[in-house]
């Protein structure tokens, strides 16, 4: 602790130019380590969008092309189906034997035949059952030749003709794809249901699992389809694929997905991140505090050393009158006429009691500081004590060639505070005018007081010299002083007004001043109603 003591007061001695230095390295440093972590967030968030949009557009032409090949084996199957009906002949059946142990057989005839008539291929199958077994025995028995040379022969033949058969049969498929199935509308060339399967597995497969909604239309824009679940959450960011690329363009359709959590999904990545910006946010945050607070210091300190000056200029007015005072008494050279002793008696009365109120005003603030003060808070009358403090305070306006009016309009004046502080309050405000008054221009004081349903209000207006613009938000602060030049005809040590402020605020109410330099101010005191 002592350590940290001593280090705030190096930092306190330091010149401001030294702090000045210090901070703008230090907040540059904390500034570019800011800027480091944020563009690595920025960068780390763009290349995640970049490999996101590059998995979803990989797994969106996967999918269309599942969409054209399950298509083709469609329409392939239909084929071979047609060709089978076609192929088949005749069926067969026969049985020898008795009962008990017969044979069975089945004879099946198949040719395969061109669109032109030519057969490519032709055979008989045969399945034989002998009762009671159940173990079919089947044989292919061609009409051609037995031979083992014209039965290679034959087979070579087979073998030729059934590719012959089997490219015509893809041509036709495909002649089949490109002039009919382009035809139907895209309603009944996609199964939707298998496509959103498609695009599921497709995303996951490249490492994508966050809910998606997806839309189906035509080349021109015509919706055709929209999964159940459709949102427009996050369709900014919308991703889209060509179906059926290979047809006419006016036959294509387009699919268009998009993701609700796009934005959670990137920026899990670099969520690790976060606290790393949060710790150096609040390091420069708190870093800026402390400079703040070392400006404070020091300049408390520079204040504290002008007080101190002062101090020692207010104390010397008095104290030397008093010395003065006593030599006068003390010098038997001169004479001492009632008169004098009288006139000596009364200066060193009125600059000793000058000399405790200064003293008092200090220790007041002080004993605040420590939160020490207690209030011996009683029912008074608002009213009564203006007249009463304006009576007594006549005197020193009128020296100034002024005068002291009172406007009592308060109704219920009641109030229930603190009389000694809160009577040291209407003087100090008194006191403040007569010091900041116009030279040589008599002082006028106007003290007012007016209530409503919860408040009472007491105002207290000069014409004085004002108070400037900047120096408002001044006032109220402890050992604050405005400027009056060179000249130091305003004494005091810039504690009235901060005593001020906090005997009101320790009585739960509130001052608002109102200046115009050259015109005069006003100070307005709000102060709680006593509730019955």
């Amino acid at each position: 602790m002592e350590q940290l003591i001593k280090n705030w007061r190096i930092f306190a001695a330091m010149k401001k130019s030294t702090i000045w230095i210090i901070a703008i390295i230090m907040g540059f440093s904390f500034l570019a380590l800011l800027y480091l972590q944020l563009s690595y967030i920025e960068e780390m968030a763009k290349m995640k969008k970049e490999q996101f949009d590059e998995s979803v557009n990989r797994s969106l032409y996967q999918a269309s092309r599942n969409l054209e090949v399950n298509e083709t084996l469609r329409y392939l199957e239909k084929d071979v189906n047609e060709t089978e009906r076609r192929a088949f002949r005749q069926d067969s059946v026969s049985s020898h034997g008795d009962l008990n142990g017969g044979v069975v057989q089945h004879s099946h005839q198949y040719a395969v035949a061109g669109k032109d008539g030519t057969i490519y291929s032709s055979f008989q199958l045969k399945t034989i059952t002998t009762k009671p077994s159940t173990i079919p025995k089947a044989m292919i028995l061609r009409s051609d030749k037995n031979s083992i040379s014209e039965a290679s022969k034959s087979l070579q033949e087979i073998v030729r003709n059934r590719y012959v058969y089997q490219k015509a049969l893809l041509d036709e498929v495909v002649y089949n794809i490109l002039y009919t199935a382009s035809e139907k509308p895209l309603r009944e060339r996609i199964n939707f249901k298998l496509l959103d399967q498609d695009i599921r597995a497709e995303l996951l497969n490249n490492g994508i699992n966050i809910p998606y909604h997806f839309t189906v239309s035509t080349a021109d824009g015509r919706e055709v389809y929209r999964c159940p679940d459709y949102t427009e959450d996050g369709l900014p960011y919308t991703y889209s694929q060509v179906l059926f690329r290979n047809d006419p363009s006016s036959k294509m359709g387009v699919v268009k997905i998009h993701f609700p959590d796009i934005n959670g999904y990137i920026f899990s990545s670099i969520r690790f991140m976060i606290p790393s910006v949060v710790f150096t946010l609040v390091l420069l945050i708190t870093f800026i505090f402390t400079i703040v607070v070392i400006f404070r210091q020091k300049r408390y300190t520079e204040i504290k050393n002008d007080f101190i000056n002062n101090m020692t200029h207010e104390l010397k007015t008095p104290i030397a009158s008093i010395s003065l005072a006593a030599q006068m008494l003390n010098d038997n050279s001169v004479g001492k006429s009632p008169a004098m002793l009288s006139h000596l008696g009364g200066v060193i009365n009125d600059e000793s009691k000058r000399l405790r109120f200064l003293v008092e005003k200090v220790l007041q603030m002080s004993m605040f500081d420590r939160k020490k003060a207690v209030f011996k808070k009683k029912e008074l009358d608002l009213n009564e004590m203006v007249e009463n403090i304006a009576n007594s305070f006549t005197l020193r306006v009128e020296h100034t060639g002024g005068k002291i009016y009172t406007e009592i309009e308060a109704i219920d004046s009641a109030i229930y505070v603190d009389e000694m502080h809160f009577q040291n309050v209407i003087f100090n405000l008194l006191d403040n005018a007569v010091k900041y008054r116009k030279q040589d221009m008599p002082l006028d004081i106007y003290m007012k007081t007016w209530n409503d349903d919860q408040h009472l209000y007491l105002s207290i207006r000069d014409t004085g010299m004002g108070i400037k613009k900047e120096n408002l938000k001044k006032i109220f602060e402890k050992f604050y002083r405005v400027h009056t030049g060179n000249l130091h005809d305003a004494k005091g040590f810039g504690l009235g007004l901060a005593y001020v402020k906090k005997i009101i605020d320790l009585h739960k109410g509130t001052i608002h001043v109102e200046s115009e330099f050259g015109k005069g101010t006003k100070f307005t005191i709000t102060l709680p109603v006593i509730q019955n």
